[in-house]
């Protein structure tokens, strides 16, 4: 295989799975290592993906790119489905939660609308507006104010303030992206700060992800990824991450896309999500 037919195929990869590994390469196209290397300098020149250590990733936007709710509302439709679903099983009825902002929170907003007595938290005009309009009448929503972002998100004092007066039993978090180095991070600065006022608030962080977060750093970090007690994700995150994942965060559970079951890593020093 010609170096430039072995590129086309690594980033087909990369683009499919999110992020590819060296040692795995080699294997496959059976070539050295450093072959491997090479064609992912290449890649990475050219702006046509990452490097991280001992691989790659897909290559990112810029730090501070904040696409608008409605465009993020069609990427990964089945992931998202199936993270919320599994993310529902974590609320009992008559709980105090909160849902950040984003279009997994808002999909798991849909979930919620049947369970008794909840009480919501949240600083998504999407997901206040899901509750409102088809919740129980049991149920309480509880808007933040602030200022709205592109992706509807209501943040600054206002929307920080409001929640640091409130004990809540979980948090549901969305997020832009998730680094071994940054953690959980955000392209809005005053989102962050906002997003750092319901982890505190909150006795349990459950992170909502899919698989294209992986490698995607914003320019604010949210909170480490040790802080996650749970993270959600889908059957497409790259082993690189689950390997990282499986061992900075509390519980990492894997939804499978085609319903066959999940996969989760047991914590060993703490309980699962109630």
């Amino acid at each position: 295989m010609l170096a430039q037919q072995r590129q086309a195929a690594i980033l087909e990869r990369v683009r499919s799975t999110g992020g590819v590994r060296v040692t795995e390469l080699a294997i496959e196209f059976g070539v050295s290592d450093m072959t491997i290397r090479r064609d992912l300098e290449a890649l990475h020149e050219r702006g046509l993906l990452a490097k991280v250590h001992g691989g790659a990733t897909a290559a990112g936007p810029s730090s501070t790119d904040e696409p608008g709710f409605h465009a993020k509302s069609v990427r990964q439709l089945p992931e998202k489905a199936a993270i919320a679903d599994r993310a529902a099983q974590l609320v009992r009825p008559g709980a105090a939660v909160a849902l950040s902002a984003g279009t997994t929170t808002a999909e798991l907003a849909r979930r919620l609308v049947d369970v008794p007595g909840l009480t919501v938290v949240t600083n998504s005009l999407p997901v206040a507006e899901i509750l409102h309009a088809g919740g129980r009448p049991d149920q309480t929503v509880v808007l933040t104010g602030g200022v709205r972002t592109p992706s509807d998100a209501l943040v600054g004092p206002l929307a920080v303030g409001a929640v640091r007066t409130l004990h809540l039993d979980l948090l549901f978090l969305g997020t832009h992206g998730i680094s071994e180095r940054a953690g959980f991070t955000t392209p809005n600065l005053m989102e962050a700060e906002t997003d750092r006022a319901l982890v505190a608030a909150a006795d349990r962080l459950v992170v909502l992800a899919d698989h294209t977060k992986w490698g995607t750093v914003g320019i604010s970090s949210i909170v480490e990824l040790a802080a996650a007690h749970v993270l959600v994700s889908d059957d497409r995150l790259p082993p690189p991450a689950r390997r990282v994942l499986e061992e900075q965060v509390g519980e990492l559970i894997i939804v499978n896309l085609t319903g066959a079951g999940r996969m989760t890593r047991t914590p060993t020093s703490e309980g699962t999500a109630q």
